[in-house]
């Protein structure tokens, strides 16, 4: 199982018709599953959000409040793959808070 991470100028499946722009495609792997799985709580945080299996958006209000918690994470990490893959997950939370109307796509298998 693994999360690939899209980065969306505007939110997809939105019936418009013009349909948004993928701005950025990332696949950090199976680490990141694991850091999410055992370092996050969904009842207290937004990355607790994430379900593997489908899929997870995060506008860019969920994305800034996220970055934060992505920050922690990293500490909370026990592999550097594990860190690595949050490192990317935190830098797309950044890219889609600073851009207004994007929306920030983790597809689970």
């Amino acid at each position: 199982m693994s999360i690939d991470i899209a980065l969306y100028d505007g939110r997809p499946n939105s019936g418009h018709r013009t349909a948004p722009r993928m701005l950025h495609l990332s696949s950090p792997g199976e680490a990141l599953d694991d850091a999410l799985a055992r370092h996050t709580d969904p009842a207290r945080h937004r990355l607790g959000r994430i379900d593997p299996y489908r899929d997870t958006l995060f506008n860019e209000q969920d994305a800034g409040a996220a970055f934060e918690e992505a920050t922690a994470l990293i500490a909370r990490c026990t592999t550097e793959a594990q860190r690595a893959a949050v490192r990317e997950l935190r830098n797309l939370l950044a890219n889609c808070a600073a851009i207004p109307g994007s929306w920030l796509v983790l597809q689970g298998d």
